[in-house]
């Protein structure tokens, strides 16, 4: 079997409507009821921090970094997180998470949060966030609420409501 080559790089404005497709595809209308998209909803994201991944021209991944602060502390939300189905098994999601937080690490942000799969996210440094330590606009399973952080000590300093910092 041919090893496919993949390309990342930083999203655009230019991207938008193919990632948008793509994410209709992946997760289908139920996503508009999920809370962490509810939380970033009409947010384009810090494209220096957000990435695409691509088969030749073809967009097949990507993820989004969105500024939010927990209580007074700056954060950043990290997802969704979008692979095409038929691209999932070449550890595009996992590479396409290390590149942001490489990113968000250089840019100086100190703490990254997201809702999702403990399975998933936790080989890649996530952990759960402790019980009552952070509240999210809207319903989620405490189990998936996870942070991530680029400078050590960051939770210590984040507590409270998760909002948005439009």
């Amino acid at each position: 079997m041919t090893e496919l080559a993949f390309s990342f790089s930083p999203q655009t404005d230019a991207d938008l409507p193919a990632i948008e497709r793509l994410t209709e595809h992946a997760f289908g209308p139920g996503r508009f009821a999920k809370t962490a998209y509810r939380l970033r909803e009409g947010l384009k994201g810090e494209h220096a921090l957000s990435f695409v991944a691509r088969v030749g021209t073809i967009l097949v991944g990507a993820n989004r970094m969105t500024p939010i602060r927990i209580g007074e502390a700056p954060a950043l939300l990290l997802g969704p997180l979008v692979v095409e189905p038929a691209f999932r098994q070449h550890g595009l999601g996992e590479k396409l998470v290390n590149r942001s937080l490489e990113a968000a690490r250089t840019a100086g942000h100190r703490l990254v949060i997201l809702v999702g799969d403990p399975g998933y996210y936790g080989r890649m440094g996530f952990s759960r966030v402790p019980d009552g330590k952070m509240k999210m606009p809207g319903p989620v399973d405490p189990d998936r609420l996870q942070y991530y952080e680029l400078v050590e000590g960051a939770l210590e300093g984040a507590s409270g409501s998760i909002w948005r910092t439009d």
